[in-house]
């Protein structure tokens, strides 16, 4: 359910699609509610961010060891990542100005 500007991560790709830049990860479920509040919210921060950050998600029911190894207990949940290392979380719904700055706070 990710639009053509978010990628969609598995979990044998995981590791390598985070390696280097800015990764906003999105942890979601198909049966989340806030999760598709959330969608399109991310289609618009990852075209505004084009080229400075990717913007991924997971499916925590089919990719649930990533999901598992993240400790991902509430959807949605957005991890940043920096050259393959977590630097930041955000929990539950955010506009799309709260996503930007989050990510802009690491660039």
């Amino acid at each position: 359910m990710a639009g053509e500007s978010i990628r969609q991560f598995t979990d044998s790709e995981f590791q390598n699609q985070i390696q280097s830049g800015l990764v906003l990860v999105d942890f979601h479920a198909h049966w989340c509610g806030p999760c598709r509040t959330l969608a399109p919210v991310l289609d618009q921060v990852a075209k505004e961010l084009k080229g400075k950050a990717v913007i991924g998600k997971v499916d925590i029911d089919s990719e649930q060891k990533t999901a598992a190894h993240f400790q991902i207990t509430s959807v949605p949940t957005m991890i940043l990542f920096k050259n393959g290392k977590e630097v930041g979380r955000l929990v539950g719904l955010r506009t799309a100005e709260a996503i930007k700055e989050f990510i802009r706070s690491e660039m």
